[in-house]
């Protein structure tokens, strides 16, 4: 009888899967937009028609537009333009406290953080404003910040082909701060560390020294 994977092997390979891009769904008119956010204001126990709120439906529709841009952007298409005369450089690149704003999936409330990310080049590199959209692409979509984490590393690791790639994304998320538990001063750090710095605890530690996170929350262990 062949020797069947280990169930921990195939969690281990499904981790490491580049990340699937998000299904491209017809969407709505306009108008059916702005119409189900009437709904939801008349639901909320208010009058959609009253002075202050007859724009709000144009309004929030406009909002999403910006919250949820990440939807038409490729992030693959945003790295494939790299550098490759590097004249030999093989140390670390770092890239930390890129801010950014997202949505939860769960509850639509607001995910407000900052993203650390190293990779170790393999004969190229890509701009440093690439990293920072490339954040801003999986951000700029509904989430969670688990999910997020793994995205930014496993696309930087499939198109950079680098020798490791790290992420590290420390966040606040309202759906816990405003509603439900409601406990403020809360942050969640996630964090993907692949190759060289998954391998490598000297590595792992010199990137999270250089963040300014050394030893906190057991991530030098990770």
């Amino acid at each position: 009888m062949a020797k069947q994977p280990s169930r921990r092997r195939a969690r281990a390979d499904d981790d490491d899967a580049p990340p699937a891009p998000p299904r491209r769904l017809k969407r709505p008119s306009r108008e059916a937009a702005e119409a189900a956010v009437r709904t939801l204001i008349q639901w909320a126990g208010d009058d959609p028609d009253r002075a202050g709120l007859v724009g709000t439906p144009d309004r929030v529709v406009r909002s999403y537009e910006e919250f949820f841009r990440g939807y038409d952007s490729d992030p693959v298409e945003l790295l494939k333009r790299t550098f490759d005369e590097i004249n030999g450089y093989d140390e670390m690149v770092v890239l930390k406290d890129i801010r950014f704003e997202s949505h939860c999936e769960h509850h639509i409330a607001a995910i407000i953080g900052k993203a650390h990310i190293a990779y170790l080049p393999d004969k190229r590199v890509v701009g440093i404003s690439k990293l920072a959209r490339l954040v801003e692409v999986y951000a700029k979509r509904l989430q969670i910040q688990e999910k997020m984490t793994a995205q930014i590393a496993t696309t930087l690791r499939d198109v950079l082909q680098p020798k490791g790639v790290a992420v590290v994304i420390e966040a606040a998320h309202q759906c816990m701060t405003t509603r439900g538990v409601h406990k403020p001063g809360v942050s969640m750090v996630t964090s993907s560390m692949l190759g060289a710095f998954r391998d490598d605890p000297t590595t792992r530690r010199e990137f999270l020294a250089m963040i300014g996170t050394p030893g906190r929350h057991g991530l030098e262990n990770v």
